[in-house]
């Protein structure tokens, strides 16, 4: 996990689409670290990306707790999309979105234009709800780079967009971002909490109210093992010890 803010984790995603060099990025609230703690190797591949930002207000407490970051705020994935995005249009970056439902990209689209009109959209890419085929990953990244894209924002939700990422890096001279619920709402589809909700780390009790039969879990299970973690941590009676950065390819990843 990276402290920083939405400036800094701006300009390094913009630095490397200028330059044209890989680079990963997601934004991980509590239940995205909790699916690390949980599995190894998926710990192993986020700790192998270039930033990682914090995007639950509980974890950024938890950087300021345990390791004095003194950060004042979230960076939050869809609030980073538009930043990105922005800044992107700003710069005749053209910007590839890969994942969702037909659907969503229809609205997300216009949506997009009608906030930034200079913005240049390369292409887009609904998700297969499948595994991905022998080879698929491959003729993937062609389609990006032949569309004349230097962002890819991934919307596939969580943990399958970080697999995703993770396994297209390497066939991509590009930055690609994780951006989790970003299309959904962007889109429309999805109505961010309050201010003072997302403030106060209920953002999670109002996307409970909104989808209980997917999220239940998510939240009543993950959120108190994730802050008895952070107890213990801090208290001196469990040690975090990190997973060593892998390269190891993955196949069958979500596409």
């Amino acid at each position: 996990m990276d402290a920083t803010d939405y400036a800094s984790a701006t300009e390094r995603i913009i630095a490397a689409a200028r330059e044209g060099r890989p680079f990963a990025v997601t934004a991980l609230a509590v239940h995205g670290v909790m699916t690390g703690v949980q599995d190894p190797a998926h710990e192993a591949r986020l700790n192998s990306f270039d930033l990682v930002t914090p995007d639950g207000q509980p974890v950024r407490w938890a950087l300021n707790l345990l390791h004095g970051a003194g950060l004042t705020d979230r960076v939050y994935g869809p609030t980073l999309t538009l930043k990105v995005v922005e800044q992107a249009a700003a710069e005749g970056l053209p910007v590839y979105l890969y994942g969702s439902t037909q659907p969503t990209l229809d609205r997300l689209v216009p949506a997009l234009l009608g906030m930034f009109p200079a913005l240049k959209i390369a292409g887009v890419e609904a998700s297969k709800f499948r595994g991905a085929q022998p080879g698929e990953e491959a003729e993937i990244a062609e389609r990006i780079k032949a569309s004349g894209a230097r962002i890819v924002l991934v919307g596939l939700g969580c943990p399958r967009q970080e697999v995703f990422t993770y396994a297209m890096r390497p066939l991509l001279d590009m930055p690609l971002l994780a951006v989790g619920a970003a299309f959904d709402y962007h889109a429309g589809l999805l109505k961010n909490p309050p201010a003072w909700m997302q403030k106060y780390a209920l953002e999670w009790l109002w996307r409970l109210g909104l989808e209980p039969k997917r999220l239940w879990k998510r939240y009543v299970l993950l959120n108190p093992a994730y802050l008895s973690r952070l107890a213990a941590q801090k208290t001196g009676l469990w040690k975090a010890t990190p997973a060593t950065p892998t390269a190891e390819p993955v196949h069958g990843f979500a596409v």
